[in-house]
């Protein structure tokens, strides 16, 4: 990993760039992280505004509306809003590197960030070594208490990991509709996730292309048929893509205008 850019800029006194994921421990779809850089007035706005810890808000559609809301007021009132995910293909070619994929995805969000006074990244073990490639870098645990900035980056990380997850459930929901109701558990390793991906497997007699297939799912990989021995360890992934539905093409569309441009705030 090469030292973060912007070291030898003049620092923008009082603006704090906050580091923060979300999707670590899901079973399906992407892990995203998230940096958010605020000056002092902005942290204040954000504060006054609800900007708190994504997790404080719960799950289901209601939590989502409510973050989808907070990140419009983010998007209009932060410096720099850096987005990067890692793909389940991602994680699955360096198992066992999870740790070092978010701080790779980290630097590279520093990097491309404006000049700040701190950085506080939220994970000391997990974003400690970043440290030593720039001292601004304070890597703590429960970062959203430490400073807005880092909620903001919750915020921002959860909201597009919950967008990544309903465009899946897009994608399925024709053929398990009657077991892809609302949020369907995130896609974490929970009861109706993992109903899902079984009767996937029954069904197709492969594993999900959205599945981390890295991760512990002997169970899942006995409903498949056995594999010959020239296969890989790993399951190819060779399943085409279904057709994008209008409701997947939409939510995709809004996703990459996000990358651009702020979502509209809410009324």
């Amino acid at each position: 990993m090469k030292p973060l850019a912007g070291g030898g800029q003049r620092e923008m006194a009082g603006t704090v760039l906050g580091i923060d994921e979300a999707g670590r421990g899901s079973l399906l779809g992407p892990l995203v992280v998230a940096c958010v850089g605020v000056d002092a007035a902005g942290a204040r706005r954000l504060r006054g505004c609800g900007v708190a810890d994504s997790k404080n808000f719960g799950a289901g559609e209601r939590a989502h509306a409510a973050r989808l809301a907070l990140a419009a007021h983010i998007y209009q009132v932060a410096l720099y809003v850096g987005i990067s995910e890692i793909s389940p293909q991602e994680i699955d070619a360096r198992p066992g590197e999870l740790n070092a994929l978010e701080r790779e995805h980290a630097a590279r969000l520093l990097a491309q960030a404006p000049p700040c006074e701190r950085v506080i990244a939220d994970g000391a073990r997990l974003f400690g070594p970043l440290v030593a490639l720039d001292a601004r870098v304070q890597a703590v645990n429960h970062g959203e208490s430490a400073h807005v900035a880092v909620a903001a980056a919750s915020v921002i990380a959860k909201t597009r990991r919950d967008a990544r997850w309903l465009a899946i459930l897009d994608i399925h929901r024709p053929a398990f509709g009657e077991l892809l109701q609302g949020h369907c558990g995130g896609g974490y390793p929970n009861a109706v996730v993992r109903r899902f991906v079984r009767a996937y497997c029954e069904k197709f007699q492969r594993l999900p292309p959205e599945l981390r297939q890295s991760w512990p799912i002997d169970d899942l990989r006995a409903l498949l048929p056995a594999p010959s021995p020239a296969e890989n360890e790993l399951p190819a992934r060779t399943a085409a893509p279904p057709k994008p539905t209008a409701t997947q093409a939409a939510r995709h569309a809004q996703l990459a205008l996000w990358d651009h441009s702020p979502p509209e705030p809410a009324r």
